[in-house]
C-alpha cells in the first residue's frame, strides 16, 4: 500500500502544480467564474473525492462492501475527469482555451493515476474479501501519512474555493496573486 500512496502523492503534487500554475496563475479560473463555473464545479466535486482518498487510504482499509464503495468513488472521479476535459475545452474558449502544456500535464497525470490504480487494485480486491467495515491501515510510514494529510487538506481547500467561486462568492473569486480582476 505504501507504493500506491506514494504514487497518489505524486498525483497530488502534479494536481497542485496544475491548480496553482495553470488554474490560478495562467488562466485565473476563479476570477473568471462567470465563464468557467461548470469547470469549477467539476473541480470542486473531484477535489472532494481526492480529499476522501488522501485522508482515508493512509489510515483505513475499505473492507467488504466498502471496497465496492471505494471502487465506485474512484469510478466517479474518472467520470468527473472525463467530463472536465470536455467542459474546459468549451468553457475556456472565451479566456484563451486550454494550453498545450496544460494538456500535456493532464496526460501525464492520467498515466500516473493509472499506475496508482494498478497498485491499489490488488489491495482493494483483498479488502473486498474481508468483513464489511473500516480496518486500520498498517505498514504506512509516518512521512507518507503526513504527506497525504497535507495534500488532502490542500485539495479540500482548493475544492471549497472552486465551489464558492462557481456559485458567486466574491471573495473566493479574488486573484491569489493580487492582480486586478479580469475585464469583461
Amino acid at each position: 500500500m505504501q507504493t500506491a500512496l506514494v504514487i497518489m502523492m505524486l498525483q497530488g503534487l502534479l494536481g497542485a502544480w496544475d491548480t496553482l500554475y495553470y488554474h490560478e496563475l495562467v488562466c485565473r479560473l476563479p476570477a473568471h467564474a462567470r465563464v468557467v463555473a461548470g469547470e469549477l464545479r467539476l473541480h470542486a466535486l473531484r477535489d472532494l473525492v481526492y480529499g476522501v482518498l488522501f485522508l482515508s487510504l493512509p489510515f483505513l482499509t475499505w473492507q467488504g462492501m466498502l471496497a465496492g464503495a471505494l471502487v465506485g468513488l474512484i469510478a466517479l472521479e474518472v467520470c468527473i475527469t472525463i467530463q472536465d476535459f470536455n467542459t474546459e475545452a468549451v468553457e475556456r474558449q472565451p479566456i484563451g482555451g486550454v494550453g498545450n502544456t496544460e494538456r500535456g500535464l493532464h496526460l501525464i497525470m492520467a498515466v500516473v493515476y493509472g499506475f496508482f490504480l494498478a497498485h491499489l487494485a490488488p489491495q482493494v480486491l483483498a479488502w473486498s474479501r474481508l468483513p464489511t467495515g473500516f480496518g486500520l491501515q498498517e505498514g504506512v510510514s509516518w512521512p507518507v501519512r503526513s504527506g497525504c494529510v497535507f495534500l488532502g487538506i490542500g485539495v479540500l481547500v482548493s475544492g471549497a474555493r472552486d465551489f464558492g467561486a462557481a456559485f458567486g462568492v466574491r471573495w473566493l473569486q479574488q486573484d491569489l496573486f493580487g492582480r486586478r480582476p479580469p475585464q469583461g
